[in-house]
């Protein structure tokens, strides 16, 4: 018997189960998850990286190769390849059986009802077909670069230093100067204006009829970390030409600007490996840097660096607290280039790796530096690099004349929030020692400038009729438990039944620990109906702490933070909220324990603990789903 593929809109058919089996077996579920995750050894024959499904600074997904399994012990995914691809792409179960089959070297076989062969009949999902139409859509580019009215674009390649070769390996094109060359191709080929207009390549004209979006343009195939093309990019060729200098595939299903680096398909292996990137300005300057052997360059793509590209790229740097590589950024020396690296400074905080900025000398971007001085000026220049930190702290400097006291005063201050911001305290401690001297501070003023600054980010001034928890517990949890604990005084019938359940240990806030234990002495929520209206008092009584005491009058006049009357849901929501980070911890805990668990030496052992993880893990995402309902 063959597995139904009935989803997402397919009509009835069925893939071989012998296809299916074929498929598990020959593919190597390392090489599939590899495309977006790098993954290094975890021992027993296990491999571990930081999970593509959620972000993540300690690596907790686990690919079992032998039987072709993953597992996320943060966040609870895990399946075979096949589910890898349904979940990482959003294909449907035939979609992920047959691009497995063809990484594989063979076609899959459909069958009817009867178990008779015949051909498939499931729809493309949106996302194949858009795959399909860019596929095309880069052939056609392709081909179009060798005919005669290409010769401008062409000659724009010679004229950067790229060979016939470096267009083939890069996949340039050319799309002609034609209202719509390509949409006519498409169409033959069977794509609906529907899609083509979904995919970014053409869009309606006043007339109604559909026109290419790039035209007379050179064109560079914008591909995933799998291969895949999920869009392109257009070089303006002509003066003629109204447009941008760049004109880029629009949001599209598949083509995410903020998520999105070009060259990052032939990059990621070199990255994976050397545990180092770099990042560059445009198209150009990729292919250069990889021509000039520095194969580890990606650029963004029409948009800023962000916290998107960096989750990316953390993946493939196996960024985490075992794990420390080097992110690099290449800026000019200028103002904008400046501007630049106090933003890539912000994000830096992201990222464990270390991170530098490269200068490009006289201005020039890697694509003219090799033009100019070679190859082996590309390697300078990321050999050159320094630390980013160092870079902004130095360039702030100069900005004040420390001739004076007025401008040493200023750069002092000036260079406090930058140093609050450092992620590592080691290099904090260092910096501060270096800029003191620098700025002629003293040190220990300094480093008391900078804790405060440090420390201060973020923070509220207390107020003495709330009594706002004394240490840091997320805002949004503790204000979660004081509301528990007003429901349990001002409505216990209500809160009572859930609230007795959870105890004291989930209360990190010293005060709303101290008043939860007092509400179990005086007998619980629950029992409150036999006190009356002296339920409040008799936990008063039951309080240890003059301060708690105090805090209990309060609690019970204060209003809820609810407009309607609450109800169970509400109850349970809060005490969701409470419970989460607790179990969270626990999770993260037992993940670690289980990392020290060799499970070729204790395999008992280790099913015990991975026994109690899962519970845990379904603990907490019971936990998540009620606290957001």
């Amino acid at each position: 018997m063959g597995i139904r593929t009935v989803r997402r809109g397919e009509v009835a058919g069925r893939i071989r189960q012998a296809d299916i089996q074929r498929v598990r077996e020959q593919i190597d579920i390392a090489d599939v998850i590899s495309e977006r995750v790098t993954l290094r050894n975890a021992g027993g024959g296990n491999q571990m990286g930081l999970c593509p499904f959620h972000d993540e600074r300690s690596p907790s997904f686990n690919v079992t190769p032998a039987r072709g399994v993953y597992h996320c012990f943060g966040c609870g995914v895990g399946g075979d390849a096949i589910t890898f691809l349904m979940e990482a792409d959003g294909l449907s179960f035939a979609e992920a059986v047959e691009r497995l089959a063809a990484k594989a070297g063979f076609q899959v076989t459909y069958e009817d009802d009867a178990g008779r062969r015949s051909s498939p009949r499931h729809k493309p999902g949106q996302r194949q077909r858009l795959l399909d139409i860019n596929s095309t859509a880069t052939e056609f580019f392709q081909q179009h670069l060798t005919a005669p009215d290409a010769s401008i674009a062409r000659e724009f390649l010679t004229g950067r230093g790229f060979g016939k070769d470096a267009a083939e390996h890069f996949g340039c094109g050319f799309a002609p100067d034609s209202w719509d060359a390509l949409t006519k191709h498409l169409r033959a080929k069977g794509f609906s204006a529907d899609d083509i207009t979904a995919a970014g390549l053409a869009k309606p004209a006043r007339t109604g009829n559909l026109i290419d979006r790039f035209r007379q343009r050179l064109i560079w195939p914008i591909r995933d970390t799998s291969g895949a093309t999920i869009g392109f990019g257009g070089r303006k060729l002509s003066d003629d030409d109204p447009g941008p200098k760049y004109l880029n595939t629009p949001e599209t299903p598949l083509y995410k600007k903020s998520q999105v680096l070009y060259g990052i398909d032939l990059a990621r292996k070199h990255i994976a490996h050397s545990g180092r990137v770099a990042i560059v300005e445009g198209y150009t300057d990729v292919m250069a840097a990889h021509l000039a052997g520095v194969p580890v360059a990606v650029a963004t793509c029409g948009t800023a660096f962000g916290s998107e590209h960096i989750r990316l790229l953390r993946r493939f740097l196996f960024d985490s607290d075992s794990y420390t590589g080097e992110i690099i950024f290449t800026f000019d020396g200028d103002e904008a280039g400046m501007r630049a690296a106090r933003k890539a400074f912000q994000g830096d905080q992201q990222f464990i790796a270390n991170t530098f900025v490269a200068i490009t000398p006289d201005g020039m971007d890697p694509c003219e530096l090799r033009q100019n001085k070679g190859d082996q000026a590309v390697h300078d220049l990321i050999a050159s690099r320094e630390a980013l930190a160092k870079f902004v702290l130095d360039n702030e400097i100069q900005k004040h004349d420390l001739d004076t006291p007025e401008g040493r005063t200023h750069a002092q201050q000036a260079v406090v929030p930058i140093l609050g911001a450092l992620k590592s305290g080691v290099y904090q401690n260092d910096y501060v020692k270096t800029i003191a001297a620098a700025v002629g501070a003293d040190e220990a003023d300094l480093k008391r400038a900078v804790r405060n600054a440090r420390h201060g980010q973020g923070a509220r001034p207390e107020s003495s009729t709330t009594r706002r928890p004394t240490h840091q517990t997320d805002p949004v949890i503790a204000q979660a438990q004081r509301e528990a604990l007003k429901l349990a005084l001002q409505n216990p019938a209500l809160a009572g039944p859930y609230f007795d359940e959870v105890d004291s240990t989930v209360y990190t806030e010293g005060q709303y620990r101290v008043i939860r234990e007092a509400i179990a002495r005086a007998g619980g929520a629950g029992s409150a109906a036999t006190a009356g209206a002296n339920w409040a008092s008799e936990v008063v009584a039951a309080c240890d702490d003059m301060a708690a005491s105090a805090l209990v009058n309060e609690l019970v006049v204060e209003p809820l933070f609810i407009d309607s009357a609450p109800d169970h849901h509400y109850v349970q929501r809060l005490l969701a909220q409470i419970q989460r980070p607790v179990v969270a911890r626990d999770v993260e805990e037992m993940k670690q324990r289980l990392k020290r668990v060799n499970p070729s030496n204790d395999q008992e052992e280790y099913m015990r603990l991975f026994g109690e993880l899962v519970a845990a893990e379904k603990q907490l995402r019971a936990l998540r789903d009620k606290a957001s309902d």
